[in-house]
């Protein structure tokens, strides 16, 4: 097995604004790997308020690559098994987990969805991210759009602002990507139109959720308290959802492995992304059987992107026929 890897530049459609600031790009890195004309790929992204660096992630690259490549192929599980004692980030490990399922299928003539019995009969809707602006602006794009689920992203809490979407009769959920206080929430929850609403997402910094009642009004959705499948015992009594994210989590194999505790813990569980292209897109679709939430908006977003597969279109997910999780280099 050969190991390729190359950093890359998403450039945004539009400049994307959240709680954490406004961002006009993406960096990216892009790894293959390769064995008998086969290659599979995935990908990580650079996340500011998660402290990613690309350089650290291509040195230690450079610094496994040998390991890396005197794997034989085994089942991506036991592939896995070794990554895990190389020390590696969850974004890192997300995107060589990510590649070797796409190279493993492709070599055994396999999607991901065959090879782990994954249902695509009801394969949920993505939303589509609405950014931090003026309510008007925000509520113009989202009757423009030909997609019928929306995230909007907001700075603070405006219940003014609240009253407007909630006045719109459409699938809208809240991300406050953290800059909500103690008292938006307990306002948030104790309002019984707030149910409307499918989720609210993040609404605390980090390790601050404990002013949140699952059992509210608000269908509260934990990201970034949610790294891993350690947070989900410890969030129970305040969260009704979570958001999986691929690189949060360490990518395709420990992810089902979460989808299975949440259903055991009787949460709702999302799909979610980053800013990414259809490699990172790709990896996440082949989830969306298995879960109740969907937000793969990442692709849709950005003007470059570089590969094709599994993709969204309208907020409907389309999967590709192809093995692996069907990506090709444009």
């Amino acid at each position: 097995m050969k190991i390729n890897f190359t950093t890359k530049q998403l450039c945004l459609k539009e400049t994307f604004s959240i709680a954490y600031g406004n961002y006009d790009k993406r960096e990216a890195l892009l790894i293959e790997l390769s064995h008998q004309n086969c290659k599979g790929y995935g990908e990580c992204v650079v996340i500011d308020y998660y402290q990613i660096n690309l350089q650290s992630f291509v040195l230690k690259l450079k610094e496994i690559q040998t390991q890396i490549e005197a794997q034989k192929i085994n089942h991506p599980k036991d592939f896995f098994k070794f990554l895990l004692n190389l020390d590696l980030h969850p974004f890192l490990l997300s995107a060589l987990d990510c590649a070797y399922w796409d190279l493993f299928g492709k070599l055994e003539n396999k999607s991901f969805i065959e090879l782990n019995n994954i249902p695509t009969d009801h394969l949920v809707e993505s939303s589509i991210t609405i950014s931090v602006g003026e309510i008007d602006h925000q509520i113009e794009k989202i009757n423009k759009s030909d997609w019928n689920k929306f995230k909007v992203k907001c700075k603070g809490l405006n219940k003014f602002d609240v009253e407007k979407l909630l006045q719109l009769n459409k699938n809208i959920a809240l991300d406050s990507n953290a800059s909500f206080t103690d008292e938006d929430c307990i306002w948030l929850q104790n309002n019984v139109e707030v149910q409307k609403f499918s989720y609210l997402e993040q609404p605390r910094p980090i390790d601050n959720y404990k002013i949140l009642k699952k059992e509210s009004f608000a269908n509260w959705m934990a990201d970034e308290d949610c790294q891993n499948i350690d947070s989900l015992e410890e969030l129970i009594p305040y969260y009704k959802s979570i958001n999986i994210k691929l690189m949060k989590c360490g990518g395709l194999t420990p992810a089902l492995e979460m989808i299975k505790k949440a259903r055991e813990l009787n949460y709702k569980i999302m799909i979610g992304c980053m800013t990414e292209s259809t490699v990172g897109i790709s990896a996440g679709c082949v989830l969306t059987g298995l879960v109740d939430y969907v937000d793969l908006d990442g692709a849709n977003l950005i003007s470059n992107d570089y590969a094709s597969g599994n993709f969204v279109e309208n907020g409907k997910i389309i999967l590709s026929p192809k093995p692996g999780l069907g990506i090709e280099m444009k």
